[in-house]
């Protein structure tokens, strides 16, 4: 298998790509490639300081970059030879098993839509956070986390069936409960959006729903997945990698403020498009880029997209 990098992707990159491709190696397995995409010169004198071959990678030579204040539309359509835009167009050819980029986010959005496509039936894709449990080494998901602020209820119970299949083959849970974040419990709480939703969740064969939940059940084993539309999941998640971060400079040491740490899984999948494609933070440490590549990896030989394909939206 194959698995693409956007080696100018992220804040820091190239040092942070390069540096996580190459930590990445150990774990990707002898016959699988990583394929370094962006400038080649730039790529092989980098691998050479740190005294790395470059015949441990592909490379694809891409010499221009996507920046992270472009518009996603216009920056698409004139930089064809930018890492994420190849990257993207080799996924879509088959070229590539899995995609990753740290880049301007808005752009590989828009581009895993246009160019990798949405699966049969999915009317918008989804992106999604692993959430640590208290009382165990589990993790639940959270889902979506941006991607769709306004989502109607019928995307948000594909976003359900999502998670719940993303969650079976990835965080290993057989037969996940998703519930639907809500400000109560009990049936008929909400806004409009989350009392239509509701009873679509509830009716689904294709997911064990366990109801309503509120933001303070997130993290106490009451459900595998949390459906919730971007702008609500995009607040908690922001909301707690800043905990996690006044955490860490606070010194206080906890196994469970670690987990929190989004570099554990890397980056986000945009989940419901026709191949792996994996949206890292701006901020990506090679840390996270090398959770990325894994993260790649176990997706494809899961076979999540695969099954995703098998169920009737």
């Amino acid at each position: 298998m194959k698995f693409g990098l956007d080696v100018l992707g992220g804040d820091y990159a190239p040092d942070a790509t390069i540096d996580g491709a190459v930590e990445a190696l150990a774990e990707i397995g002898e016959n699988n490639r990583i394929v370094l995409l962006g400038p080649e010169p730039l790529i092989v004198e980098a691998l050479r300081k740190r005294n790395i071959s470059p015949d441990r990678f592909d490379i694809s030579h891409q010499p221009d970059c996507i920046a992270m204040d472009e518009k996603p539309l216009k920056a698409l359509a004139e930089k064809p030879d930018s890492g994420m835009v190849a990257g993207l167009r080799m996924l879509a050819k088959g070229e590539l098993d899995a995609f990753a980029s740290a880049g301007n986010s808005g752009a590989l959005l828009a581009g895993a839509v246009t160019i990798v496509k949405c699966l049969p039936g999915v009317l918008r894709p989804c992106t999604c956070a692993w959430v640590p449990q208290e009382d165990s080494d589990a993790y639940s998901l959270l889902v979506d986390i941006g991607t769709t602020p306004d989502a109607k209820p019928e995307v948000m119970l594909q976003f359900g069936i999502i998670g719940s299949v993303y969650s079976k083959y990835i965080l290993g849970h057989k037969n996940p409960r998703v519930a639907l974040m809500n400000v109560g419990t009990e049936d008929g709480k909400g806004n409009l959006q989350c009392q239509a939703s509701f009873p679509l969740l509830k009716a689904c064969p294709h997911i064990n729903f366990a109801g309503n939940l509120e933001p303070r059940d997130l993290f106490k084993n009451k459900a595998e997945v949390f459906v919730a539309d971007g702008f609500v999941g995009n607040v908690l998640i922001k909301i707690i990698e800043t905990f996690q971060q006044m955490m860490r400079k606070s010194g206080c040491k906890s196994p469970l403020f670690d987990r929190l740490n989004y570099e554990i899984y890397g980056g986000s999948p945009i989940l419901g498009v026709n191949a792996p494609v994996i949206l890292g933070h701006g901020i990506s440490s090679p840390r996270a880029i090398k959770n990325m590549l894994v993260q790649s990896k176990r997706m494809c030989e899961e076979g999540v997209v695969d099954m995703l394909r098998q169920v009737t939206f």
